[in-house]
């Protein structure tokens, strides 16, 4: 049987400690929302869906070919966006969940992360480094009714703390894991 597994790439927050719309935020010439779409191999996801609150990130998504889902409401949190992602994700046997401010994810790895699950796809798997779990993860489509009853600003954290005995991590180096919170973040990788 082939393992279908969709990707929700997560893209829709406010952004409040950025100050601005951290996703146009531009490292070495491209946006941070670009070098997002650009680290997913398409090849590995029977479907991609991007959720996001800005007309132009829905607009670049369609030229990558992937789903656009406006996210009306991004004040309902992240509970909201990974509801919205999952329940377009058509008979999947697992989801992929990629957050869209970490500039230096690899393709490569998020590829090798794929291929961990489909080895184990009863398991969580998840990105980390010196066994500290990072993003992206894959839930296995039986994790999904505890997915879609999150609430808030509660995202996939909640489920795997419930879950520890159920994970695979495959490692990477850290800087693949670095997300970009602040203008003072984004300043200290432009170095």
């Amino acid at each position: 049987m082939t393992l279908k597994l969709g990707c929700v790439i997560m893209a829709a927050g406010n952004a409040r400690r950025f100050g601005e719309n951290k996703l146009a935020a531009q490292l070495h010439g491209r946006s941070l929302i670009l070098r997002t779409l650009e680290a997913v191999p398409a090849e590995e996801f029977a479907q991609v869906a991007v959720v996001t609150q800005y007309p132009e990130i829905l607009a670049l998504a369609k030229e990558f070919h992937f789903s656009a889902l406006p996210n009306e409401h991004p004040n309902w949190g992240i509970s909201h966006t990974i509801s919205l992602g999952l329940s377009a994700l058509e008979d999947c046997s697992g989801a992929m969940f990629l957050v869209s401010d970490q500039p230096l994810l690899q393709r490569e790895s998020v590829r090798s992360l794929a291929q961990l699950w489909r080895s184990q796809p009863s398991k969580i798997a998840a990105l980390a480094h010196n066994g500290t779990r990072g993003n992206p993860c894959v839930f296995p489509s039986r994790f999904f009714p505890e997915l879609l009853a999150l609430q808030e600003d509660c995202g996939g954290n909640t489920v795997i703390r419930r879950h520890e005995e159920d994970l695979v991590l495959l490692e990477v180096p850290p800087q693949e894991l670095t997300d970009v919170d602040t203008p003072e973040a984004m300043e200290h990788l432009k170095r």
